[in-house]
C-alpha cells in the first residue's frame, strides 16, 4: 500500500536521503527493536480491549518475532520513502494483508510512538551511564578513604593556601558527583511516564488502556495530557543538562590532576598504561587522557546548546524540530559525558599521590600560616593583628630564603601558643569545623549514604523494568497462542 489516501506522491531520492538518511542495518538495529517492543505491548492491549481480533493479534506478534529472529533482514532491500516505521508497517500489511497488518496502528500515531521509543532509548542509555557514574562515585570514595592522611597543600588562585589531605580533596569531588547524580535522577523522572495513548496530539476516542501498555513497557505512569506528551522533549534536555553538569565536575577534577602530575608539581603519578609518549621527544610522559576528560564537558555543553536552540521558538505541538532534530543533537553530548565518566574511572583509580612531595610543598608554601594566626586568636590576640604578625613573619622568611616560620617572628612566639614544631598532620587533624579535613568521617559517611541511595535507585528501577519485560513476554506468548494467560515464558522485550 502506497500513499496516504490524501497524498499520492512521495519524496525524491535525494530529498529522502537528506530527511531519512540511507537505511542501513545499523539504523534498523538501533530503531526497530524499540518500535517492535512498543508494538508488542500495543497489540496485547488492543487484543485485551477487543479492539482488534485475536487472530490478527496472533499473526502480528508472530510476524514480529520472525522479523526479530532474522535481524530484520527482509526490510533492508525495501524503499522507505516515508521513514522506517511506515516501511515496516507496509511490510506487515504485504505479508499479512490489510485486515491484519492494517490494524496495528489503531488508537495511536507516529507522534506518540516516536515519543515512547525515544523514552525507551534514553532509558537504556541512562541505565548504562548512571551505573558507570555510580561506579566512579565508589572509586572516589574508596580512594578518598585510602588517602585521608596524605597531607598536601590546597590552592586558591593557583597559590598554596592551606594544608589538607589528598583524601579530603577526592571526597569533595565525590560529594559534588553525588549531587550531579541527584540531578540526573531528578531529570530521569520524566522518562518514567509513557506517552503512548496521546495519539497524534489529542488522544483518541477508541477505548484503549494506556496504563496497560505503560506497565508492559516498564513505565510507572501514563501521560495526563496528550498535547504535552507529543510536544515536549524537556525531560531529555534536562537529562543532557544533568550529564553535562557531571562532565563539568569531572573536567575540573581533570584540570587539577593534570596540573599536579606535571614535573613542576610532582604530586601525582600515573602508570605507563595511562600516559602517552611523544613522537619527537623521547623523555615525555603525557597524561593525555585528562585532556580528553576536560574536552568532553565542552562537547556535552555544545550538544545541549544545539538541542535547546533547535527547540526554541517552535510551536507547542508535535514538530520535527523538537522530536527528531533536537533529540538527535543530544546524542553526541550524552556519549561525551559517558566517555568522560569511563576515562575518569581509570584515572582516579590509577593516580598515585607522592606524599613526600606533597608535604614538602605544603611546608614550603607556608600553608600553616592561617593555623598560626588562629592559634594567636585563641590566646587573645585580635585576628587582624594576628594576621599581620604572621604575614610579616612569612615576608621575612621569604626574604631570607627560609621556610622556618618560627625564626622570623617575636622571640619564642610559637612556643607560647604550642606550635613550635608546626606539625602539619596535627594542624590538619585540628581543622574539624566547617567541613575541614580533620572531620573526614562524617562527610565520608554522608557521601557513602548518597552512593548507596544511587545504587538502590538504579537497582529498583532495573528490577521494575525486568518485571515488566517478563510480563510482556507472558502476555505476548498468550496472544500468540503459545501459553495460557499468566503462564511463565522467557522474557519478552528490551531494557
Amino acid at each position: 500500500m502506497t500513499g496516504t489516501g490524501r497524498l499520492t506522491g512521495e519524496l525524491g531520492p535525494r530529498t529522502r536521503r537528506v530527511v531519512y538518511g540511507e537505511l542501513t542495518q545499523a539504523d534498523i538495529d538501533a530503531e526497530l527493536p524499540l518500535m517492535i517492543q512498543v508494538d508488542r505491548a500495543h497489540v496485547v492491549m488492543l487484543a485485551e480491549q477487543q479492539l482488534i481480533p485475536a487472530a490478527a493479534a496472533r499473526e502480528l506478534v508472530r510476524c514480529m518475532a520472525e522479523l526479530t529472529a532474522q535481524r530484520y533482514r527482509p526490510l533492508l532491500s525495501r524503499p522507505a520513502p516515508r521513514g522506517l516505521y511506515l516501511m515496516y508497517e507496509g511490510y506487515l500489511i504485504e505479508r499479512l494483508g490489510a485486515d491484519v497488518g492494517g490494524v496495528l496502528h489503531s488508537g495511536r500515531s507516529r507522534n506518540d510512538l516516536k515519543a515512547t521509543t525515544t523514552n525507551l532509548r534514553y532509558r537504556r542509555w541512562l541505565f548504562e551511564f548512571a551505573e558507570q557514574a555510580v561506579r566512579l562515585e565508589a572509586v572516589l570514595l574508596s580512594r578518598a578513604r585510602a588517602y585521608q592522611t596524605v597531607v598536601m597543600p590546597i590552592y586558591t588562585h593557583f597559590q598554596a593556601a592551606m594544608p589538607v589531605t589528598y583524601g579530603h580533596y577526592l571526597l569533595g569531588i565525590a560529594l559534588a558527583l553525588g549531587r550531579d547524580l541527584d540531578a540526573l535522577r531528578a531529570a530521569a523522572a520524566g522518562l518514567a511516564v509513557c506517552p503512548l495513548g496521546a495519539s497524534a496530539v489529542a488522544g483518541t476516542d477508541l477505548p484503549i488502556d494506556p496504563a496497560r501498555t505503560a506497565r508492559l513497557l516498564g513505565f510507572t505512569g501514563t501521560t495526563a495530557h496528550a498535547l504535552d506528551a507529543v510536544a515536549s522533549r524537556d525531560a531529555h534536555l534536562r537529562l543532557l543538562g544533568a550529564a553535562a553538569g557531571l562532565a563539568i565536575t569531572l573536567s575540573r577534577l581533570a584540570t587539577d590532576l593534570q596540573l599536579w602530575s606535571t614535573a613542576e608539581f610532582g604530586f601525582i603519578g600515573f602508570p605507563d598504561r595511562l600516559v602517552g609518549g611523544s613522537s619527537a621527544m623521547p623523555q615525555k610522559r603525557n597524561a593525555f587522557l585528562l585532556e580528553h576528560v576536560k574536552a568532553k564537558a565542552g562537547q556535552a555543553l555544545g550538544a545541549w546548546a544545539a538541542a535547546a536552540s533547535t527547540m526554541a521558538s517552535t510551536p507547542f505541538t508535535n514538530s520535527i524540530e523538537v522530536g527528531t532534530e533536537a533529540v538527535e543533537r543530544m546524542w553526541p553530548g550524552l556519549r561525551a559525558a559517558e566517555d568522560s565518566v569511563l576515562l575518569s574511572q581509570v584515572l582516579v583509580s590509577g593516580a598515585r599521590p607522592c606524599p613526600a612531595r606533597m608535604r614538602e610543598r605544603a611546608e614550603n608554601g607556608f600553608t600553616a600560616a592561617t593555623s598560626v594566626a588562629n592559634r594567636l586568636v585563641q590566646h587573645g590576640m585580635p585576628f587582624r593583628s594576628a594576621h599581620h604578625m604572621v604575614g610579616d613573619a612569612v615576608r621575612r622568611a621569604v626574604a631570607a630564603g627560609s621556610h622556618r616560620l618560627a625564626e622570623f617572628g617575636p622571640p619564642g612566639w610559637l612556643d607560647q601558643i604550642g606550635l613550635a614544631d608546626l606539625d602539619l598532620p596535627a594542624l590538619v587533624r585540628a581543622q574539624v569545623y566547617g567541613g575541614g579535613p580533620g572531620a573526614f568521617a562524617e562527610p565520608h559517611e554522608r557521601a557513602a549514604a548518597a552512593w548507596a541511595a544511587h545504587v538502590g535507585w538504579l537497582r529498583e528501577w532495573r528490577h521494575w523494568v525486568a518485571e515488566a519485560d517478563a510480563e510482556l513476554g507472558r502476555a505476548v506468548a498468550a496472544v500468540a497462542g503459545e501459553t495460557a494467560p499468566g503462564e511463565p515464558v522467557a522474557g519478552g522485550g528490551l531494557v
